[in-house]
């Protein structure tokens, strides 16, 4: 639910019109930050996501966990 709330927020950041360089650099702190939040939370879920429902949608538990283990600040 938090993820889609800040989808569109990091989508107008990312597009904002130019500012001063101290605006933009504030920008792009802030939209890394968001980004790195939304990663975290989304491997947290994904840690905890039942196996299950992981052949559903196509992930083996192995893969899973390797993704929630990487750290936020990887892509």
């Amino acid at each position: 639910m938090a993820q889609t709330t800040l989808r569109p927020a990091i989508a107008y950041l990312d597009a904002a019109p130019s500012l001063p360089l101290l605006a933009s650099a504030a920008v792009k702190v802030a939209v890394t930050v968001a980004k790195w939040s939304e990663r975290r939370q989304s491997r947290l879920a994904l840690a905890d996501v039942d196996p299950n429902l992981l052949d559903d949608i196509g992930i083996s538990p192995d893969q899973a966990n390797r993704e929630s283990a990487r750290p936020f600040w990887q892509g």
